[in-house]
């Protein structure tokens, strides 16, 4: 006798998995394992909910998301060719679990401390012992056919496209939801136009556009532009995670130096070599923020100045200095360092010049081609918009705590 588990989301409405469905018991499995349940405990924009105070949702809701985007997308597909319909497994096991070797605040963790989510979420797959077990009782060749999508050569070039492509699942799901949470209203796509625009190419067997679709994925293309202009490249947010990054760099320091005190999980991050898989699922967003409340009553007073401006959302002004060219930049940087050293603060911790770059489009893995009278056509050649989105943008930021606000206005 089977049975249904359903997810209550506040973008797709309930994600219902039936157990009586082999791929969907599968999942269901995968879902309540330990290294997946993790992702509750990680949050998906990292610090940015200092930024965005509904920005709190997890890598969990995010990765269940994905997975019903994935579903809604190859089912779809699926009923035109039933020839690719054996390839659901990988299409929706890789969908769900492409996040699960993300650390503690997500991408600010790879900024932090240079770790790769994806290669950490080969790791887990293969060397933690649920979710191993499970993929090789499922099938003994499933665990490498999601390292191929994950690795982009799964020999189906539209099985690992919806995972990872400039037209993947993966996207459309943070788009939506990262709109939804920080109450960007300019950050809504048009999902079931994208899906219903959405075709297989028997030639190339590769993940394309039916014509009548480029105005929706011109759309999602603008979107994905205006999130990463005014949200993930937010200056607030560049400042939050500024200052995280400082923290960990001064804990760093302090752990050399014999002075630190963490437990031993927290200390493999901050060592030379790589935490262990073990020690890398034990840490969570809630274990670095424990030791962050505790930072901040250490001796050493720039670690808990800057523990406690993070907690207590006191965080570092930052100013846009991209109209000044290198050398008034630099200038200003040096006028900053000295008020610093002036009030007493080390400028190496509390000043610098953080870069941001947006681009809304980019050839990334093929790009996304149209269906159209003359074959398949690269998106960016048919559309005076996606030309103009391919564009890189970016913004320079200076970095500086407000006790030295007031000089550098008046510089």
């Amino acid at each position: 006798m089977g049975f249904e588990r359903v997810y209550h989301d506040p973008l797709h409405g309930a994600i219902a998995l039936n157990s009586n469905d082999p791929t969907e018991a599968l999942l269901i499995k995968l879902i309540d394992t330990p290294a997946f349940q993790r992702l509750r405990r990680i949050r998906q924009l990292g610090p940015a909910s200092l930024t965005f105070h509904g920005a709190e949702g997890s890598r969990f809701t995010h990765s269940i998301g994905v997975m019903a985007v994935a579903r809604r997308a190859f089912d779809r597909i699926g009923q035109d060719y039933p020839q690719l319909l054996p390839h659901r497994p990988v299409v929706l096991c890789a969908a769900m679990l492409h996040d699960i070797g993300h650390g503690p605040f997500s991408h600010t963790a790879e900024e932090i401390f240079g770790c790769d989510h994806e290669h950490w979420s080969r790791r887990i797959l293969s060397e933690s012992a649920p979710i191993r077990q499970l993929l090789d009782q499922f099938s003994p060749t499933l665990l490498h056919q999601i390292e191929q999508v994950y690795l982009k050569k799964y020999p189906l070039p539209i099985v690992w496209q919806l995972v990872s492509s400039q037209l993947d699942c993966d996207r459309l799901d943070y788009l939506m939801r990262d709109s939804y949470f920080t109450g960007a209203s300019y950050g809504k796509i048009d999902l079931d136009r994208i899906l219903m625009a959405l075709r297989y190419d028997l030639v190339s067997q590769q993940l394309v556009v039916a014509q009548k679709g480029i105005a929706a994925i011109e759309h999602y293309l603008v979107v994905r532009y205006f999130m990463y202009a005014q949200v993930y490249n937010h200056h607030k947010n560049i400042a939050a995670t500024w200052v995280l990054s400082k923290i960990f760099e001064r804990a760093k320091h302090q752990f050399q130096t014999g002075t630190l005190v963490a437990d031993e999980n927290v200390n493999a991050w901050l060592g030379n070599e790589a935490p262990s898989l073990e020690q890398y699922l034990a840490t969570d967003d809630g274990v670095f923020v424990y030791h962050l409340q505790r930072w901040q009553h250490q001796d050493d007073p720039v670690l808990s100045d800057l523990c406690r401006r993070f907690l207590d959302r006191d965080l570092l002004k930052a100013l846009d200095v991209t109209p000044l060219d290198e050398r008034d930049r630099a200038t200003l940087l040096e006028k900053a360092c000295h008020w610093l050293s002036q009030a007493g603060l080390d400028p190496s911790y509390y000043t610098g010049l953080r870069v941001a770059v947006s681009r809304g489009y980019t050839l990334y893995h093929k790009g996304i081609n149209i269906q159209t009278t003359k074959g398949l056509q690269e998106i960016n050649e048919l559309s005076p918009l996606v030309q103009t989105l391919s564009q890189p943008t970016q913004r320079v930021w200076l970095i500086y705590p407000r006790e030295i606000e007031s000089q550098l206005i008046h510089s």
